[in-house]
């Protein structure tokens, strides 16, 4: 070279020139650039490859992974050396799953039953709790109702929007049962209370009518 450097072979020459040049077509003996040289190297390197791909099956176990982007928010990580940056994360963007709209319709349909496989009667909403949704009724209410009680420990208030009654495919509030906004007051605690102690006086009488049955069997025999 005009700087004086000498090179015994073409790997010495690639490692001094690196990336910089490509020698693919490059003849060492002559010193010159050969064109038809770089197009039989391609035409090699393409069949070697198309062999290499027909000769050998292919043995990868791993699962296919859609490579779309997803439309969910995804929790980032940023590193940076910076003393003044801070990285903020929240971590109930994190843990938030989404939910479908009207996911408490599929429960429409399902009723209870005891042993003897006979349909137990559906329970009697209070007048204050009105559906919202399209083809909402009393069964998918009460059932939005419960599922929200066993799923969620934040309280019911139903939806507290009024935009919810106009569109509720765009303006419901998942985190709450398919019903409008109601209060609970005083009145309707204490008819519950009186409720639950007739259910207990008759739970009361009828053990006790089982055990004096049972007594009196013992009697007998």
């Amino acid at each position: 070279s005009p700087s004086g450097k000498k090179f015994r072979s073409k790997p010495q020459l690639a490692r001094y020139l690196g990336n910089t040049v490509d020698l693919s077509s490059f003849d060492f003996r002559t010193g010159k650039m050969m064109p038809s040289k770089l197009q039989k190297n391609k035409q090699r390197l393409r069949n070697d490859s198309l062999n290499q791909n027909k000769g050998k099956p292919d043995l990868n176990t791993t699962l296919p992974i859609r490579q779309t982007a997803s439309i969910f928010k995804q929790p980032v990580t940023k590193v940076t050396n910076h003393p003044s940056n801070k990285v903020r994360s929240d971590p109930q963007r994190v843990t938030e799953q989404p939910r479908q709209l009207f996911w408490e319709k599929r429960l429409q349909g399902l009723s209870a039953s005891d042993v003897s496989e006979q349909i137990i009667k559906s329970m009697e909403l209070p007048k204050g709790l009105q559906g919202v949704g399209p083809g909402n009724n009393d069964d998918t209410l009460l059932s939005a109702v419960a599922s929200a009680l066993h799923t969620s420990s934040a309280p019911i208030t139903g939806q507290l929007s009024a935009a919810v009654e106009k569109n509720p495919a765009v303006w419901l509030n998942t985190s709450q049962p398919l019903c409008k906004a109601f209060i609970v007051t005083d009145d309707d605690i204490r008819k519950q209370e009186e409720r639950v102690q007739q259910v207990r006086k008759k739970l009361e009488e009828a053990l006790m009518a089982d055990i004096l049955s049972r007594a009196a069997d013992t009697t007998k025999d």
